[in-house]
C-alpha cells in the first residue's frame, strides 16, 4: 500500500502532466481547433490543477478528504474551501522555496522563501473563479468573453503555479514531519524528502 507521501507525489505527477497539456496548448504545440476552445481547454486544466493542489494535503486522511471533496463538489466556493482546508490542516498550502548551493560543510543546499512570483492563496481564489467563469457559454445579450485576455493571463497563472510547486514544503494532516517535494527536471517524476522533528 502506498504511503501518504507517495499518494501526494502521485498527485504531483498528475499536476505535472496536466501542466504539460497547458504548455502544449498555450505555446502552440497543440490546439483545440479554435482560439476560444483552446483557451477554454487551458482554463479547464488550470482549474483541475488548483483542485489537486487544494485537496492533496488531506490524502493522509481518507475520511476528511472525502468529506471535503463532497462538500466542495456541492458548493463550488474556492474561498470557503480554502478556509475549511486551513481549519483541518493549517499547513495544507504548499510553501514554495528556492534552493541555493550551501557553503556549510555537509549541507547540500540552503533554503530561501520564494518572494512574490508564485500563486498565493489569495490569487488561487481569483484564478479558480476566473477559470470557472470562462467554462460557461456566453449570454448572447451580455458581454463577450475576452479570449486574448485569458490567453495572456493563463501564461502568468501557469508560471505562478509552477513556481509554487517546483520546490515546496508541506505538512500532511496528522503527520509531524515536514516534507520537501521537488517537481524534477522536464522528464523526471517528482520526488520528496522527509524531515522529522528531533526529540
Amino acid at each position: 500500500m502506498d504511503s501518504s507521501q507517495d499518494k501526494y507525489r502521485a498527485v504531483l505527477i498528475e499536476i505535472k502532466r496536466r501542466t504539460a497539456v497547458v504548455d502544449s496548448l498555450l505555446f502552440g504545440q497543440a490546439h483545440a481547433l479554435y482560439v476560444p476552445t483552446t483557451v477554454e481547454s487551458v482554463c479547464l486544466q488550470i482549474r483541475k490543477i488548483l483542485e489537486l493542489i487544494a485537496f492533496s494535503s488531506l490524502i493522509a486522511n481518507r475520511e476528511k478528504y472525502s468529506a471535503q471533496h463532497k462538500k466542495f463538489a456541492e458548493h463550488w466556493n474556492a474561498r470557503l474551501m480554502l478556509k475549511d482546508l486551513e481549519r483541518i490542516n493549517p499547513g495544507f498550502y504548499p510553501h514554495p522555496i528556492i534552493q541555493n548551493p550551501s557553503k556549510t560543510p555537509g549541507v547540500t543546499s540552503d533554503w530561501a522563501d520564494r518572494k512574490d512570483d508564485f500563486l498565493t492563496k489569495e490569487q488561487f481564489v481569483k484564478v479558480y473563479d476566473r477559470c470557472g467563469g470562462i467554462l460557461h457559454a456566453d449570454n448572447p445579450y451580455g458581454t463577450k468573453t475576452d479570449y486574448p485576455y485569458y490567453q495572456e493571463q493563463a501564461k502568468d497563472w501557469r508560471n505562478r503555479i509552477v513556481n509554487l510547486l517546483n520546490a515546496h514544503t508541506i505538512k500532511l494532516i496528522n503527520d509531524k514531519s515536514l516534507y520537501l517535494f521537488q517537481m524534477g527536471a522536464k522528464d523526471a517524476n517528482p520526488s520528496y524528502n522527509a524531515f522529522s522533528p528531533v526529540v
